[in-house]
């Protein structure tokens, strides 16, 4: 077998590996099952290369991203190795060449996309061809409800079982959680070789700063380091587009990246990317795993990222190449409101979405921290924490503030509202303001309403952003987000801890007009669950979401919250044909339990019919036995009822003829209902 160190020399051109490389070549060299979670820029792809030209035998590498594989082979080709590609985008001369390659026992390496494992045929050609190693790239890809699922990939694991070798897998972004999965999943629940080597990157400069004229914040920025490549990476595909043109009026050169555009211009932008030099690329997060650059000096966030998994991944495409790289994120409560959203909207299941809305919490965490931000990121990654003197927080120390008694204030306020708000009812609390909301429910009798009046409620607000990031208060899923307090409080409310807050992000001034929110602060978790609900119904049927209920319809059963199929039925949208289809459905949403609704009685909802329906229930109950309650039970079926309802018969003998009645039903409850008829007309 050659040594490894000297293909590192001769091939690649190191003279040493990094830290951690050595071990996990090695391992893998020696045909071990390995895990290697490694930072972004940490040599991952060489921990596979190495070994792929020490064994025998192909190597396939299954990567998610056409792009990264263009750049591995052409590098990998540049470097005198047999190396190739079968992607979707390769041409058929590309392709035939990889294949006559693969005849003649040449390659080495094998680049494909995790889609290329559905077809049979790709596990024959792999056999053939003699695979003696598979490596998967980005392997937190595995992970069902992780930011990058790749469905493709849980294809891997019979990959693995069909040829019988050895696996190989890397990734930079895996907590214990989707390390277990990957584990699951590739290796069959038998924990390979696991290498967990630190998530530090200490040559990054990390920076949050809370949104003040955001625009022109990301144009300050990005004027400090005219000339140096960076990334803007932004909340929408609209915004991709505006802050590129930004960019190039303020005179740099920037281009924009979304998955909207088609795949010839996405590639047009990936290779000036790597191949201009100062070069800005304003980007939603599909600009992503394809990034190969190695001198990306800087990484902007324009808008809040999903998890502290993705800020990580993200700001890690800075700086691969060990050089000093700059970060900067900025935040604000639109930002927390649309994070929350489309964690509520999505798909997962309760306890996923609860651990979504923890990730976002310790990225709020990072976001608002008191001290080193280095510190607080890798505690949460469990990582060996250190003290970095390269943040904004080792740069200049944040002005804090005793914060214990507004926050027993925030629980207090909180506990004695049952945990059935969000905040910005308890703000209304706290702060004394009467809304109709506070009077309805009869809130500005308690003891808490006022208490905080000595802050006004953008304060209370920042108050409350910080306790959310420390994990004082979450969001309960099943009760649409209103906030609970969580064990960790408990000490706080009990006066047996402290607690200190940020007072410069409780100042921060945004300059720039609010958003307008389609609902106000309290009705939009509801909203967010019906959209979840809706978004639910319409994949299932193989419609767009629209064909259920449009927003505004959605909106009003926020805001007007009914109670039932009746009230839903008034609500401007739903006809008699989507409340019979989908009314149940959405109430349950609302109300937190199912509407035990016969469906003869769900067809009248909303109409005259139904009142009368019910009226004519109530008239048959108190006769089932007869005048004296000693009669024979009798009833009649509820299409029967709904019958009577709709057709209002006016005398006995019409009634007789009515489905289900006879003259026995007729004779005992035919007065009653006539009597009930009578009275609605």
């Amino acid at each position: 077998m050659p040594d490894a160190a000297t293909l590192l020399r001769d091939i690649f051109g190191f003279d040493g590996f990094r830290p951690g490389q050595e071990e996990i070549v090695d391992a893998v060299a020696d045909g071990h099952n390995v895990l290697a979670i490694m930072p972004t820029g940490g040599g991952k792809s060489l921990c596979f290369q190495l070994p792929a030209l020490m064994r025998e035998g192909l190597t396939v590498v299954i990567s998610p991203l056409i792009a990264l594989m263009r750049d591995q082979v052409r590098a990998l080709r540049e470097a005198g190795v047999e190396a190739g590609a079968l992607t979707s985008g390769n041409t058929e001369e590309e392709s035939d060449a990889v294949h006559r390659a693969l005849d003649a026992g040449r390659l080495r390496l094998l680049y494909m996309a995790p889609e290329r494992l559905a077809s049979g045929s790709a596990t024959m050609m792999l056999r053939r061809a003699g695979v003696s190693l598979i490596a998967v790239d980005e392997a937190h890809c595995v992970s069902q409800w992780g930011h990058d699922f790749r469905p493709d990939y849980l294809r891997i694991g019979e990959l693995r079982r069909a040829l019988g070798v050895p696996l190989a897998a890397f990734t930079a972004t895996a907590d214990a959680e989707t390390r277990a999965e990957i584990v699951e999943k590739l290796f069959d629940g038998f924990p390979p070789r696991t290498f967990l080597h630190g998530f530090d990157r200490p040559n990054i400069h990390l920076a949050f700063s809370a949104k003040d004229s955001p625009r022109k914040q990301l144009m300050e920025f990005a004027a400090g380091r005219r000339g140096q490549p960076g990334i803007v990476y932004c909340g929408t595909r609209a915004r991709t587009e505006t802050l590129a043109q930004a960019l190039r009026d303020d005179g740099h050169s920037a281009c924009h990246y979304h998955g909207g555009m088609d795949a010839a211009e996405r590639r047009t932008v990936e290779a000036r990317f790597n191949t201009e030099d100062g070069l800005i690329v304003a980007a939603t997060v599909a600009f992503g795993m394809g990034v190969d650059k190695p001198d990306i000096r800087w990484v902007a966030h324009a808008d809040l990222p999903k998890s502290i998994e993705s800020y990580y991944q993200e700001i890690g495409r800075a700086g691969r190449d060990g050089a000093p790289a700059q970060t900067l994120t900025l935040f604000g409560p639109d930002d927390i409101r649309l994070r929350r959203s489309q964690i509520d909207e999505g798909l997962a299941p309760p306890e996923r979405r609860t651990a979504d809305h923890g990730r976002l919490n310790a990225l709020l965490g990072l976001a608002e921290a008191q001290v080193c931000r280095r510190e607080t990121l890798l505690r949460y990654f469990g990582d060996d924490v250190v003290s970095c003197g390269n943040c904004d927080l080792c740069d200049t120390p944040p002005d804090v503030f005793d914060g214990t008694e507004a926050v027993r204030k925030a629980l207090s306020a909180a506990l004695r509202t049952g945990e059935n708000f969000g905040a910005g009812h308890l703000i209304d609390i706290l702060t004394g303001t009467t809304t109709d909301k506070v009077r309805q429910r009869g809130h500005d009798s308690l003891p808490t309403f006022g208490v905080g009046r000595d802050m006004d409620r953008r304060t209370w607000q920042g108050v409350f952003r910080q306790m959310m990031g420390r994990d004082l208060l979450r969001p309960d899923p099943e009760r649409h987000g209103a906030l609970c307090m969580t064990e960790a409080a408990r000490p706080l409310l009990r006066g047996e801890d402290t607690i200190t807050l940020r007072r410069d992000t409780l100042a921060s001034r945004v300059r720039r007009p609010a958003v307008r929110a389609l609902v106000s602060d309290e009705d939009a978790p509801l909203l967010s669950a019906l959209k979840a609900k809706r978004r639910a119904l319409a994949e299932a049927a193989g419609v767009p979401a629209y064909v259920v209920f449009n927003d505004r319809t959605l909106i009003e059963m926020a805001e007007a919250r009914p109670s039932s199929l009746d009230a839903m039925a008034r609500i401007g949208g739903v006809g008699a044909k989507k409340l019979e289809r989908y009314g149940a459905d959405f109430l349950a949403v609302i109300t937190g339990a199912v509407a035990e609704t016969h469906p003869a009685r769900r067809r009248l909802a909303g109409r005259t019919a139904g009142t009368l329906f019910d009226r004519l229930q109530d008239a048959q109950a108190r006769l089932t036995r007869g005048e004296d309650g000693t009669g024979k039970y009798l009833s009649c079926t509820h299409s029967t009822l709904r019958h009577l309802a709709e057709r209002r018969p006016a005398s006995l003998e019409e009634m007789g003829r009515l489905p289900g009645m006879g003259a026995q039903k007729v004779d005992r409850f035919g007065a009653a209902f006539l009597d009930v008829l009578r009275e609605t007309d």
